[in-house]
């Protein structure tokens, strides 16, 4: 079937999750465990600081103002859930799996989500620091409405992943692979590093000329006068 293009550009939009979770029950364990199977949980203004949920799999869950601070969550799964309000310092979601989930007014800093694979996700409000994101996989992803500090994209596929209402500040897209990446909603847009890779990507006549210096720089243009 035929997807809907951005604005007339040819963009493919992404698409978003569309989650219909189940009456949830309360979590009452202790904490995670390594491999835990995790279905219909709520996971509600819990301190999962330090814990190890690693290949852990979480369906149709939903994380609500939870402490992440230090969680080792590699190689979990997280699917038709939502993250409401979580926050933390150096959160290990290296090589997950994020289906169908929605990350909102999430305060976050130094998350690892290298090599992980991300569709059908939104991540819609709050701030996320040093987010790392190298060799990842992103396809039909949004950004809306957040701060970006210094994400690493780094070595990574993007595919149908659109930035509305956003701030991305000095991102690194070193390597990167974009197809159908819709760069305008990012005000400001800032690229630290691999500003040649933006092919496959459509970005705003403002945000060219914005760019400007960096492109120039990038090809040993010199600009004078």
């Amino acid at each position: 079937m035929a997807r809907r293009a951005v604005g007339g550009t040819g963009v493919k939009a992404a698409r978003r999750p569309e989650l219909r979770l189940p009456a949830l029950e309360r979590y009452e364990g202790g904490g995670l465990e390594p491999d835990g199977d995790y279905d219909g949980v709520e996971f509600r203004e819990a301190d999962l600081t330090g814990q190890d949920g690693g290949g852990a799999r979480f369906m149709d869950c939903a994380l609500t103002e939870c402490v992440l601070d230090g969680a080792r969550l590699s190689r979990a799964r997280l699917l038709d859930s939502v993250l409401a309000g979580v926050r933390g310092v150096g959160t290990d979601l290296a090589g997950a799996t994020l289906r169908d989930v929605e990350l909102t007014d999430a305060r976050l800093g130094g998350t690892q989500l290298h090599g992980a694979a991300l569709e059908r996700v939104l991540i819609r409000g709050g701030k996320i620091d040093f987010l790392n994101l190298r060799s990842a996989r992103l396809k039909d992803v949004v950004f809306e409405g957040c701060v970006l500090v210094e994400p690493d994209f780094g070595g990574t596929r993007l595919e149908r992943v659109e930035f509305v209402d956003c701030a991305l500040k000095d991102a690194d897209l070193s390597g990167v692979t974009l197809k159908d990446v819709d760069l305008r909603g990012a005000a400001p847009l800032e690229i630290a590093r691999g500003v040649d890779r933006l092919s496959g990507a459509v970005i705003s006549t403002a945000q060219l000329l914005d760019l400007a210096p960096v492109l120039a720089g990038e090809l040993g243009i010199g600009v004078e006068g």
